[in-house]
């Protein structure tokens, strides 16, 4: 490959490797290609283990806090598929995880050993301008990044905001809040959930009949079936290819929307696309612990919508929130 092939290199912090006791983070230098060529960014920056879940394909820098991404959704995804015609709304949300991590890691220094704790996640969608056509959709992303917070010259966590277009018409917003510790830190957060002498996970339980709940393998399926009304047993799989990427020590929070979403279509009984999200993730949702989701309705804000909370409980304990909004069925 030609030198001119690069537009610019730009490095950024990794941790050390094993056995080296040097204080200076190592740098990798990440080649930049020109906007003729198309490929994703590294899937180590957005916590994927399979290049196949990476969405984000460039980025650019406007000023401190404003940057500029681009993204690009399959027509078919193995997980993520097409409701209603439209691009599955948490591809989109998926994005707009994928985007701060990008962030942190390429812009702000994060090292790639760092550990990301999302607070909160929202996204409001155009279902018109998402429909699934004839090639990939690629997206352009404006994002801004507020709410900066740093422990010394580090990067401690930030919100950041988004609105996504496609072929220039706003088909998305949204933003997210995440934290980042450090390895040393996290292990004596997570003392009691990390190592050898760590719980193991509760068995898996049954999933809930696919068609109920907006599927059609039991395999994708989060929910089981739970003997009180309206409520449902999260179901864990660890081996999930695409809600479990990589191994974790506690529940992703996109099994969570995903249990949002399909908690949703289980307590309307019928099909439906969500509009928006907007959710926030308490504290850490245990893989040895049940873990139980309920649903009830929300007093509408516009004609011709329904909102419902989705509500996911732990040892007693609120850990995860969704308001979910969706058409009203036959606007």
């Amino acid at each position: 490959m030609s030198a001119n092939t690069f537009r610019i290199e730009r490095p950024t912090s990794v941790a050390q490797p094993h056995g080296d006791h040097s204080t200076e983070p190592l740098c990798i230098v990440v080649p930049r290609f020109p906007a003729s060529f198309t490929t994703t960014v590294p899937k180590e920056f957005v916590h994927r283990a399979s290049v196949a879940e990476v969405m984000l394909t460039d980025w650019e820098r406007v000023d401190d806090t404003h940057f500029t991404l681009s993204a690009q959704l399959p027509r078919m995804h193995g997980f993520f598929t097409a409701l209603d015609g439209c691009h599955d709304p948490l591809l989109l949300a998926e994005t707009i995880r994928q985007a701060g991590i990008l962030l942190a890691h390429a812009e702000f220094g994060v090292p790639l050993d760092q550990q990301f704790v999302m607070w909160d996640l929202a996204i409001d969608l155009e279902p018109g301008h998402l429909l699934v056509q004839s090639a990939p959709a690629s997206l352009d992303i404006t994002v801004t990044c507020t709410e900066i917070k740093r422990r010394g010259t580090n990067l401690a966590g930030m919100h950041y905001t988004t609105v996504i277009r496609r072929d220039g018409a706003v088909a998305a917003t949204g933003g997210a809040t995440f934290t980042c510790t450090s390895p040393a830190v996290y292990r004596r957060v997570r003392a009691a959930r990390v190592g050898d002498d760590a719980p193991a996970p509760i068995p898996l339980t049954s999933p809930t009949a696919p068609q109920t709940v907006g599927r059609l393998s039991p395999t994708d399926v989060v929910l089981s079936p739970a003997s009180q009304p309206d409520h449902w047993q999260l179901r864990v799989d660890t081996h999930h290819p695409v809600l479990f990427d990589h191994p974790v020590d506690h529940v992703p929070g996109m099994v969570l929307l995903e249990a949002a979403r399909q908690a949703a279509v289980a307590f309307l009984g019928r099909s439906c696309l969500p509009t928006g999200i907007t959710s926030e993730f308490a504290r850490y949702v245990e893989l040895d612990a049940p873990c139980m989701i309920e649903v009830c309705r929300l007093p509408s804000e516009a004609h011709g919508e329904e909102r419902l909370l989705v509500t996911a409980r732990q040892d007693g304990a609120v850990v995860f929130t969704s308001a979910v909004t969706v058409a009203s069925d036959g606007s």
